[in-house]
């Protein structure tokens, strides 16, 4: 439990503040709402050693899934929640997951609701969550809704181990390349250099070219790696603020190839949140919202949200998100005809089946292109500083057989 301070109007109109003991800001204020206060701000007054555990690190979401799973299982066979939750957190082997059961556990012996519990950890628990775990528990479908969110997590994994696995062969190639090198110019080229330097001989310019790029490194490594050091943090420094992230969205989904992997990606990924919490009964335009900021792209995000502010303006939502331009026409005509049919989630749910199977389509187009690319600028680095020491070699005989 952490305590909250709050601002709020007493049930006499005067003014009241104070400090409450709640699990989240949403159950204290509901707490201050029952009294009769009409609250005005509720703010985490500090955090205990737990909180900052939590807020540290996401849960896992393999470990998500399965306890998604085991809570469908237990409530549809009429465990209480209570003793649910006390199995799971008994058998499970993820540190954070189990920590988040403990304080739950707590909450819902001080009468907080499930839903109302969860929310005090959203920053361990993906976006769209606790709000899909919100509307289950006041529709009744716990169970359903539960298993509906085992088996999306689980999707989210499967594609996210699918993006890594074809990556994974390019970006080893590409640091053997860069790890033979290092080696070259580390151990290699100085000893050749202390070989051509005692026949005093002309070398060839691509090995002049070689043996200068060797000494610069040596002279200059720390400043290079300094300045390496550097321009990565600023990196993720930039990457860390809204700016930086558009500016980062926009410039993967305006890549050749790589753009059309992006787009498929969170065309995919905004389709089945979007599915998911449709299905549980959640407001379109906070299911819309949620969607988009699950989506992981800024430039989708805020196109999605001037498509909501529209849509709450009495423009629907399959035209506001045609404006966009940011959805292929397909995804915007099955959107329409979901919308006039009230099936939507439906035609939603066949959308993200349908980007999922081209998803895997592009990775296997992406992974064939950038094989031979980075296999061909491995080639080209080896067989430079082949050519340059043998042709350096074959000429220092040569002078020395003149001479």
């Amino acid at each position: 439990m952490a305590t909250f301070k709050y601002v709020a109007s007493g049930p006499d109109g005067k003014r009241a503040t104070g400090v409450l003991k709640g699990s989240s800001v949403d159950g204290v204020r509901d707490s201050l709402t029952r009294q009769g206060y009409d609250v005005r701000s509720v703010k985490a007054a500090g955090r205990n050693l737990l909180q900052l555990e939590l807020t540290a690190e996401k849960v896992d979401l393999v470990e998500l899934s399965n306890f998604s799973r085991q809570m469908a299982a237990f409530i549809k066979a009429g465990v209480p929640i209570l003793d649910a939750l006390e199995i799971i957190r008994a058998e499970t082997r993820d540190k954070k997951l189990g920590r988040v059961l403990v304080d739950v556990m707590d909450s819902l012996r001080f009468g907080e609701g499930f839903a109302a519990a969860m929310a005090a950890h959203r920053k361990a628990l993906p976006p769209f969550y606790v709000s899909v775990l919100r509307s289950a528990e006041a529709t009744g479908e716990l169970d359903v809704v539960m298993a509906q969110l085992a088996r999306y997590i689980e999707r989210d994994v499967e594609g996210r181990r699918g993006i890594r696995s074809a990556l994974t062969y390019p970006l080893l190639v590409m640091g053997l390349a860069v790890a033979v090198v290092l080696v070259l110019v580390i151990f290699v080229l100085p000893r050749f250099k202390v070989f051509f330097a005692s026949f005093h001989a002309k070398l060839p310019l691509p090995t002049r070219i070689l043996l200068g790029f060797t000494d610069f490194v040596a002279a200059w490594y720390p400043v290079i790696a300094g300045a390496l050091v550097v321009l990565v943090a600023a990196l993720l420094a930039a990457l860390r603020t809204e700016r930086g992230r558009a500016l980062r969205d926009r410039l993967l989904l305006a890549t050749p190839v790589l753009g059309d992997v992006v787009r498929f990606m969170v065309i995919e990924r905004f389709c089945r949140i979007l599915t998911s919490m449709i299905k549980a009964g959640v407001p379109i335009p906070e299911a819309l919202g949620l969607a988009g900021a699950g989506a992981n792209n800024l430039v989708y995000e805020r196109s999605i949200g001037a498509a909501r502010t529209e849509m709450l303006e009495g423009g629907g939502i399959s035209r506001p998100i045609a404006r966009t331009r940011l959805f292929p026409g397909a995804v915007t005509q099955m959107m329409r005809v979901g919308e006039e049919t009230g099936t939507l989630d439906e035609q939603l749910e066949n959308v993200s089946d349908f980007y999922e199977k081209e998803l895997q389509h592009k990775l296997k187009r992406l992974t064939s292109l950038f094989e031979p690319i980075v296999v061909i600028m491995v080639g080209v680095v080896v067989g430079f500083v082949a050519v340059a020491l043998l042709s350096a070699i074959y000429g220092v005989y040569s002078q020395v057989n003149v001479q």
